[in-house]
């Protein structure tokens, strides 16, 4: 009796423990924790975790469990990549993120694709919330692959859309990253204006090693040599960063057109040289009006020190995945994919539609311009330069969507 006892007691202990090692929603961050885009993985990474402890787990988690995001270090690197969503899926993940960059979101897709198709019964799932590639929602779309954020054709119609009437711009010189993304956005730049510009002349265009060049001095005097008064670039993270750096130092007047000119370090590296001539194009930013992200945002720069929020479509994606999962009441990655198809959602900077045809979310956009903060137009400044972000356009989601040439396979 004493020895059935006992095994009741152990297999009850077992049972809780159990319960308690998966009490949690987890999904496997896969992104840069370390080398030159570091700072970008790691304010990522602190973005998912807020967002999950206040727009989830404070709200009651999902079917009473909380949402949880645990790091793992790509390097920034597509081979790495893979040996960190083996590494996941060896601990159990089911879900995983990854935004920077294309490079690696390629890996990751075909990656899970394979994973999928040998463990039917163990399925994952690839939340992508910044990887800009069209491809990806294009000719190698996946039912097993979502996108939070616009395509780089999504953000260059919107741009080229704002540039028709501006007779500022005659000459444009294209500058990158040279890899899948960096590609994209010269490919667009160069056709869509020639379709709505026939006036503007490209004067130059210039690919660079991504991650690698510690002076963008060489690259500057280019520009400067051709005469260009305005500079289109999708470059993010560090690669932003010292490109403005390297056009401060050496006088550039040319104005820069951006994806990503708020994001972490870029700010504090244009200061005043930047007021007036540089412009970007994301779904929201510290200035446009909300409900509850502009309190977010301000405990967010408070909580971290010297990181200032800036990823609106983290906080969509997880509201997005944990409303899915609710509504599904199952943490099962094909039923979550089913049920995040067509949802709309009423996100903090408008309508957002799950597009079902390819898994890519439609959304609204601003482009907007860095300029001095005066407590209206500028309420909140950027990284504490005394300088934000003024809107100069609204793009409604209706307006940024794009065709897709996906032909899904559906499981």
């Amino acid at each position: 009796m004493k020895k059935t006892s006992n095994r009741i007691a152990l297999a009850l202990g077992a049972l809780l423990l159990s319960g308690s090692a998966f009490a949690q929603v987890r999904i496997a961050y896969i992104d840069p924790l370390s080398g030159p885009f570091a700072n970008v993985g790691d304010g990522g990474l602190k973005g998912f975790k807020e967002a999950a402890e206040i727009l989830v787990n404070q709200k009651g988690g999902i079917m009473g469990q909380k949402l949880e995001f645990t790091g793992f270090d790509n390097k920034g690197s597509p081979q790495e990549t893979q040996l960190q969503l083996k590494a996941a899926i060896d601990q159990g993940f089911r879900f995983v993120t990854l935004g920077n960059g294309s490079g690696a979101a390629h890996s990751l897709i075909d990656a899970v694709n394979k994973w999928n198709e040998r463990n039917p019964d163990k399925t994952v799932l690839f939340f992508n919330y910044a990887a800009v590639d069209p491809t990806l929602t294009n000719e190698k779309c996946s039912f097993w692959h979502f996108r939070f954020d616009a395509n780089t054709e999504m953000k260059m119609e919107a741009i080229t859309n704002f540039l028709v009437n501006d007779k500022t711009l005659k000459k444009a010189f294209i500058i990158g990253q040279d890899y899948a993304h960096g590609h994209q956005v010269a490919k667009y730049a160069k056709e869509m204006l020639a379709q709505k510009r026939k006036d503007v002349q490209i004067v130059g265009e210039d690919l660079h090693p991504i991650g690698r060049v510690k002076d963008f001095a060489p690259y500057i005097a280019k520009i400067k040599a051709s005469g260009a008064d305005t500079v289109i670039t999708g470059n993010w993270g560090n690669d932003l960063s010292l490109l403005v750096k390297a056009a401060k130092d050496a006088g550039l007047k040319a104005r820069f057109i951006t994806y990503y000119a708020g994001g972490l370090g870029t700010p504090q590296a244009m200061g005043a040289s930047g007021e007036g001539k540089v412009l970007q194009l994301t779904e929201w930013h510290m200035n446009v009006p909300t409900k509850s992200t502009e309190k977010f945002a301000l405990d967010f720069n408070k909580k971290y020190p010297g990181l200032w929020f800036y990823y609106m479509r983290v906080n969509t994606m997880v509201e997005m995945v944990a409303k899915a999962m609710n509504s599904a009441k199952s943490t099962d990655p094909k039923q979550v994919a089913l049920a995040l198809e067509n949802m709309r959602h009423q996100a903090e900077n408008g309508q957002v539609w799950m597009r079902k045809s390819d898994h890519q979310l439609i959304q609204p956009l601003f482009i907007s311009i860095f300029a001095k903060q005066d407590g209206k137009a500028v309420k909140h400044d950027s990284e504490g330069t005394g300088f934000g972000w003024k809107t100069l356009a609204s793009i409604s989601e209706q307006e940024s969507e794009r065709p897709t040439s996906c032909v899904m396979a559906r499981p």
